[in-house]
């Protein structure tokens, strides 16, 4: 008789680390950053900016601590996550700075690079405290609690641009919606990954769509709700959208069942048109994305969107090149809600492209990590924070293309606004801790004698 086990998984290969194929990503992110800075200063001046060699030793400094951070603390991070971060921040830096020079009055690079640094270290403060995603399963109901006290906040304070979105203290202000989509997904992916099993298994079968029952589908389509309603009270449509969605995917990921899907898209488009006919402000956005040359028509010259599509004819292929372009036309929100036309207008489809694919392999790399974990907590939480950031950019990119309606959301990384730039940061530290625990390797355990089993007629 001999003993042999019974399901015992052969150990996962070891995946190489790759810290170096991550320190040489980040010196080409910083030497792109900082050659983007110095064609803008050339391009507008004829002359190299002086404080390019600070902009670019303090960017690499910045790079150089999460890179540190993530070596000795997440050794076994996917390499590729932290350059793109930076990339992504550093193009930012240069298309803010470049606007700044048709707004010498409201110059916002500076505080724009404040709020980087905030960011990454943040960032570097998660990598090095938090010892594994795991610890924040703990927190579910406190991430909500907080998460909703946040949102409810900006209801007290003034309405900015029409919208109640900012908490203002003197010059100090944030947005306190962004650091509750991070709570929420963390909400989200505890919860569900506690009863994914009874969401999939249970409940009564309406058509084709398995419905869980009440009592468990119930607490967290509850907060759901009150969400998107504080946030509709508070005219920040793009915020109930990105809240939305992150709901419906992480629901489909927990319960495997493609029947949410279909129902998001149908409850999406029918709060979307009631919102749009009943809500002055949003509707008025509805108006300018379905007529975007009507107030050319009338005389009163282009608005906003159609500037913004001005722009992106303007680029054509190579476009006109950084600091020679004429986005400054748009209006108050270029550097905020239309830091794509810039882009696009200066770079052209093929600088455009490069970045829209910056954010598809970040979105990527966040599932994969997702992908390769084991615990229902791990994916879930990995699918909301890469959601989270492509849902960002298809609402923002389909904004100022005219895909969608206009949503006020800001473009992650690129755009201006201190409390999207530190919440991205720390969707990159999470996302950097969850593909540590993934690619780490595995020991192997020794096998439980109770799974031991008894073959006959194999000698002793």
């Amino acid at each position: 008789m001999t003993a042999t086990t019974v399901d015992d998984p052969p150990p996962a290969p070891s995946l190489p680390r790759r810290r170096g194929v991550e320190l040489s990503l980040l010196v080409g992110a910083v030497l792109i950053s900082v050659f983007g800075y110095a064609a803008v200063g050339l391009a507008r001046n004829g002359a190299v900016p002086q404080d390019v060699l600070g902009y670019g030793a303090g960017l690499g400094v910045l790079a150089l601590l999460a890179h540190l951070a993530v070596r000795f603390r997440a050794p076994c991070a996917d390499p590729l996550l932290l350059p793109i971060a930076v990339l992504l921040n550093g193009l930012g830096l240069v298309l803010i700075y470049r606007l700044d020079l048709e707004t010498p009055d409201s110059v916002a690079a500076p505080t724009q690079l404040v709020w980087s640094a905030l960011g990454v270290g943040l960032c570097v403060t998660v990598v090095a405290l938090l010892p594994d995603h795991r610890v924040l399963q703990r927190y579910a109901y406190v991430s909500v609690a907080a998460a909703l006290a946040l949102m409810i906040a900006p209801i007290f304070f003034p309405a900015v641009n029409g919208a109640r979105i900012w908490i203002r203290f003197g010059e100090l202000s944030f947005q306190p919606g962004e650091f509750a989509k991070i709570l929420l997904a963390v909400f989200f992916a505890a919860y569900l990954a506690a009863n994914h099993h009874t969401l999939a298994l249970t409940g009564r079968r309406v058509w084709k769509l398995q419905l869980p029952t009440g009592r468990v589908l119930g607490p967290v389509v509850a907060i759901w709700l009150i969400s998107v309603v504080v946030l509709i009270l508070e005219r920040d449509l793009g915020t109930s959208m990105l809240f939305f969605g992150l709901f419906v995917i992480m629901l489909y990921v927990a319960t495997g069942r493609t029947g949410w899907i279909a129902v998001g898209l149908l409850l999406a488009a029918a709060g979307a048109f009631a919102v749009g006919m009943f809500e002055p402000h949003v509707h008025g956005r509805v108006d300018d994305w379905l007529h975007p040359f009507a107030s050319i028509e009338a005389g009163e010259g282009p608005n906003q969107i159609a500037q913004s599509l001005f722009a992106f004819g303007a680029g054509g292929m190579l476009g006109t090149g950084l600091g020679l372009g004429h986005s400054g036309l748009i209006g108050f929100a270029a550097k905020s809600d239309f830091i794509l036309a810039t882009a696009g207008e200066e770079l052209g489809l093929a600088g455009l492209t490069a970045i829209l694919l910056l954010y598809a392999l970040l979105v990527a790399r966040g599932l994969r990590a997702g992908l390769a974990l084991r615990d229902p907590f791990g994916r879930l939480l990995a699918t909301g924070l890469a959601s989270i950031v492509a849902l960002q950019v298809f609402v923002i990119t389909g904004g100022v293309t005219g895909l969608i309606p206009l949503t006020g959301m800001a473009m992650p990384f690129l755009a201006q606004g201190g409390s999207s730039v530190v919440t991205n940061w720390i969707i990159v530290a999470l996302l950097i801790r969850v593909s540590d625990s993934a690619r780490e390797p595995q020991t192997e355990i020794a096998p439980d004698p109770r799974s031991l089993t008894l073959v006959p007629g194999e000698g002793r």
